[in-house]
């Protein structure tokens, strides 16, 4: 990523315009879904939604065969 950081303005109705700098670096494109989270340290992290856990379900083969699964628990960790 370069080392310009664009910005944008928050509009009256509370919309804002993604400069195009970061549209084509993330890959976005219209009805990407955006998912903001509010750190504690009261920055702000969006992230684009690309697709769910579930998408991903059988895509890798496990070491144990059939039976071998984790939780989504434990897949959620990284958020605790």
């Amino acid at each position: 990523m370069n080392s310009i950081v664009p910005d944008s303005i928050v509009t009256a109705k509370g919309r804002t315009t993604i400069p195009a700098q970061v549209r084509e670096q993330l890959g976005l494109r219209e009805g990407t879904r955006l998912v903001w989270h509010l750190m504690p340290d009261g920055s702000l992290v969006v992230r684009a939604k690309t697709g769910s856990l579930r998408d991903m379900a059988g895509m890798l083969k496990s070491k144990g065969g059939k039976g071998s699964s984790i939780s989504i628990d434990d897949v959620k960790a990284w958020r605790r």
